[in-house]
């Protein structure tokens, strides 16, 4: 395995939110709660889950775009919690987001190459004329003609528009990229031609990236391994082809089995699980998926399943596999 570019351990963020009318009450919402992964130099860790899990909060809570409540992130060794703010101010130079809707992302009453040229400006990188000339070759290597520095958001496609929401993660030469459902809001066929981008870039760059997704089958082509999350807590880790061939955890089954398969002659036996996914306000006492689960025992109902390493990077939260 790599040396790692990114560990995160333990991390949690509780948000306090108001609820009820006419009178509101403050309830906790447990958007994240104690989750640890580690990210390889030049690889692509997934972070999976339905909608409501706490994965695009935890994106952002490694880069401290929200603040973490606990928890410790390092990079490249380094503690990124721990950070003042200038230092942070260098740390997010080696730390970029792509956002999943680029045209929320992008001011639009400004020009792209004033959008892209904006960082290098803000970090003191390089003169005027270098920037522009900078930003007119990142555009080039995401695929878009130098004219687009004198364009607006809104003349652009969904997926260019990604483009250029990527070549602005770039111009600061990041070494990791957290990918927020990059590819979630594109047609299908533009969805693989940024991936192929994503891809060359990783290769050519060798950039790490946290891929966040609620899509198994674009985890599966572009990431090395994976954390399946489940209200707010990891409920299974581990390389790609293992997780696919035997997920450990029902939930991890569930959500692989309701993935696509490209192959019109495989029969797939769909899974079905009954229920809702619970509120992170109030989520159910013992295991959290145990009022979805099919194999759900009375212990599941009392206590949460301890966090089992089984080897080989693999480890899952399951009383199915207590050791």
């Amino acid at each position: 395995m790599p040396e790692p570019m990114l560990e995160v351990a333990g991390l949690r963020k509780f948000f306090e939110v108001k609820r009820g009318f006419p009178r509101a009450t403050t309830v906790t919402v447990r958007a994240l709660d104690g989750i640890s992964f580690t990210v390889g130099a030049g690889q692509s860790f997934g972070l999976v889950g339905e909608s409501g899990c706490g994965k695009s909060t935890a994106g952002r809570a490694v880069l401290r775009l929200i603040e973490p409540d606990e928890g410790r992130v390092a990079f490249k060794g380094e503690d990124v919690l721990a950070a003042g703010k200038e230092r942070l101010r260098a740390l997010r130079r080696k730390m970029q987001i792509v956002f999943q809707d680029p045209y929320a992302s992008l001011n639009p009453r400004r020009m792209i190459g004033k959008a892209l040229t904006e960082p290098m400006r803000v970090h003191g990188v390089g003169a005027p004329g270098e920037r522009v000339a900078r930003a007119e070759l990142l555009l080039a290597e995401v695929g878009l003609p130098k004219n687009a520095m004198t364009r607006y958001p809104h003349e652009f496609s969904g997926g260019q528009r990604q483009r250029i929401g990527i070549a602005r993660a770039l111009t600061l030469e990041p070494e990791l990229i957290v990918a927020d459902e990059p590819v979630s809001a594109l047609d299908v066929s533009i969805q693989s031609q940024i991936l192929l981008l994503l891809q060359g870039l990783q290769e050519r760059r060798r950039l790490s990236f946290i891929f966040i997704s609620h899509d198994l089958g674009v985890v599966r082509y572009f990431c090395q391994s994976m954390a399946v999350m489940y209200l707010g807590r990891i409920v299974e880790t581990g390389p790609i082809p293992a997780i696919f061939k035997e997920p450990l955890h029902p939930y991890t089954k569930m959500l692989r089995d309701a993935s696509p398969v490209p192959d019109p002659t495989r029969k797939v036996a769909m899974l079905r699980i009954e229920g809702e996914v619970p509120s992170a306000v109030n989520p159910p006492a013992g295991c959290h998926f145990h009022t979805r689960c099919p194999h759900a025992m009375e212990i599941c109902r009392k206590a949460y399943p301890e966090w089992t390493p089984l080897g080989d990077g693999r480890g899952v939260a399951c009383h199915l596999h207590k050791v």
